[in-house]
């Protein structure tokens, strides 16, 4: 059986990591799995929206310590499964669409920083996060040392790194790393009906929004404005642009894939 579940329904591609016996660790195997999915949601045009979540008690537990221990050539393994992680998070971050976890249970390690990259983060009661590199002599990947401290702040980034400090649900949520807790059984459905309702909506101005969200942190007030400008501009003028004034105007719902598909 293949240790990541992929179907789509309704424009949603849902991405299940199916290894619970390993708390759905990613080794190599994993990696240039979810590498290949990666791809295929940011070019299917048919796929507008994107979940992720993890099959068993756990979302993730990061890598898989195991195989890692068992190969002569940690170096170079290590190497070649965030070449494929890594690739994963950047198209995940830079694809026009949006990138919802449902996290299940525990997120550790590459498990914590795979949901970090997620747009939005909803979990169980059951869930944590702990960043655990350290414990073992490990720095952080999956873009964690990115997306950590733009969430909770440079001093708790570190505090997380650092001591190892595992949070629950209820302190991810007053951290902000998620958008809201459900109850385990009302979780995935609840994530998949959200998708489902965003994949009706702008594609591409998602993709834009986040986008100008990303480059904000590296921008100056001024050169993040004249990107809004621009990238506003081409909005407004866009299928969907026209589409969603027309809705508007005429009170009624806008209907987005319909207005691309006919551009």
């Amino acid at each position: 059986m293949s240790k990541v579940l992929f179907e789509v329904q309704d424009h949603v591609a849902i991405i299940t990591l199916n290894s619970p016996e390993t708390g759905n660790a990613v080794g190599l195997e994993v990696a240039e799995e979810i590498f290949d999915i990666a791809i295929h949601c940011s070019e299917n045009p048919d796929i507008r929206a994107v979940v992720i979540t993890g099959a068993g008690p756990a979302f993730s537990v990061g890598g898989n310590l195991k195989s890692f221990a068992a190969d002569a050539e940690l170096g170079a393994l290590i190497k070649k499964v965030t070449a494929y992680f890594h690739q994963t998070i950047s198209f995940f971050k830079k694809m026009n669409k949006p990138l919802i976890g449902a996290i299940n249970g525990v997120a550790a390690g590459g498990g914590m920083s795979l949901a970090l990259a997620c747009d939005l983060i909803y979990c169980s009661e059951n869930a944590r996060f702990v960043m655990a590199y350290n414990k073992i002599g490990f720095s952080p990947d999956g873009g964690g040392s990115y997306f950590l401290p733009r969430i909770v702040g440079l001093r708790r980034a570190f505090e997380l790194l650092y001591t190892n400090r595992e949070l629950t649900a209820e302190e991810a949520k007053e951290w902000g790393i998620v958008n809201q807790i459900l109850p385990q059984q009302e979780l995935l459905p609840f994530v998949v009906e959200l998708a489902k309702q965003m994949a009706q909506g702008p594609m591409e101005a998602y993709g834009t929004t986040k986008q100008l969200l990303y480059h904000s942190f590296q921008e100056s007030l001024d050169t993040q404005m004249a990107l809004e400008s621009n990238y506003l501009a081409a909005r407004a003028s866009s299928a969907e642009g026209r589409e969603g004034v027309c809705a508007f105007l005429e009170k009624r719902q806008p209907r987005f894939i319909d207005a691309v598909m006919t551009d």
